[in-house]
């Protein structure tokens, strides 16, 4: 049997997707005439209690649109050191928006109101970049699928204000934070500037992020989606997939949360294993003993039984589950690690 834990990215679309996919009705995005695109953006915009929304190809370009909005060049942003627009975007915030980021250490790519306004810098002071912009990543992926805890969420958004700061949330898993937390939807979309989304990782969706925002906001991504080639053609087929997502598959990522808690479980008993770390979600990041076991012997193990899983650098390992994950590939996996010593 194999098993992928590589990623929640490898899902794919169910039955009921596809049918969904197939009988949507489309036309032209770029000239926003393709209805079910325009039924999408609406649905998620509403979703959050925001004005507008807008749908890219990509989570990666969601998160650099936004930061081109909020930004001008030789400014600079607030971040975790784990954040994934710093460490897995290609230099994106660089390269495409001019801005340089102030990384703070936070706790598993949480990072707390103290620490933002110690970051800040003093706006009078020309020598240092102008901070404009404080990003959160919830959930954290190279934190281990950590949630904030929102109480401290607000706390930024008072610093925020107090230092007029724009305020972006990276939600890629945030429907895995909302269902683990028992949250909602509207009291981030209250809290934050701007929020992106994907749906192609626990909702399985082929294809797509979303990033909601004011109008005047959204209005302004546009026109940079537009430069950054993110205009799609007939979309609707994806927004199609996006909408039956919304309506089928958010309150199941539980199961997916459960699974990867017994993965932990199990992991945290064998003494080839150094250290898992708290596990909230479904990323399950854990370090090896290497006094037991090397990288190389312990990814060798896997291999024989067909299991996939990533390294995260760092002597980092990381399993995430995810709807493709099904119950007799989580016994296989919990019974190859069982054989650990």
């Amino acid at each position: 049997m194999e098993v992928n834990l590589i990623s929640d990215t490898i899902t794919r679309p169910t039955q009921g997707m596809l049918d969904a996919m197939m009988s949507a009705t489309v036309g032209d995005d770029v000239f926003k005439e393709d209805p079910t695109v325009n039924e999408f953006e609406e649905r998620v915009a509403q979703l959050f209690g925001k004005e507008a929304a807008l749908f890219f190809p990509s989570g990666t370009m969601a998160n650099q649109t936004a930061i081109k909005v909020h930004t001008q060049p030789g400014e600079q942003l607030i971040c975790d050191h784990f954040a994934h627009i710093f460490n897995y975007e290609g230099g994106g915030i660089s390269f495409n928006s001019g801005v340089s980021c102030k990384l703070i250490e936070g706790t598993r790519g949480m990072i707390t109101a103290e620490q933002v306004e110690a970051a800040i810098n003093p706006p009078d002071f020309y020598h240092s970049p102008l901070t404009s912009l404080v990003e959160i990543e919830n959930t954290t992926n190279k934190g281990g699928g950590a949630c904030y805890d929102f109480s401290e969420l607000q706390r930024i958004r008072a610093v925020c204000d107090k230092h007029n700061l724009s305020y972006h949330l990276d939600g890629a898993r945030l429907w895995n934070a909302v269902v683990a937390k028992g949250e909602n939807f509207l009291q981030y979309g209250n809290l934050f500037d701007s929020i992106s989304v994907c749906f192609s990782k626990g909702l399985g969706c082929p294809v797509g992020s979303v990033v909601v925002g004011s109008k005047d906001f959204i209005h302004k991504a546009l026109r940079v989606r537009k430069i950054f080639g993110g205009g799609m053609r007939q979309a609707g087929y994806f927004a199609a997939a996006g909408i039956y997502a919304l309506d089928n598959h958010i309150e199941s990522l539980a199961i997916d949360h459960q699974k990867a808690s017994e993965i932990g479980a199990i992991l945290a008993t064998k003494s080839s294993i150094q250290k898992v770390e708290q596990v909230e979600t479904n990323i399950v990041i854990f370090e090896l003993n290497t006094e037991c076991i090397s990288e190389q012997k312990f990814n060798k193990f896997l291999d024989d039984h067909q299991i996939r899983i990533i390294a995260m650098g760092g002597g980092k390992l990381r399993m995430v589950t995810h709807r493709d994950y099904t119950d007799s590939m989580h016994e296989y996996l919990i019974s190859v690690l069982e054989r650990l010593d």
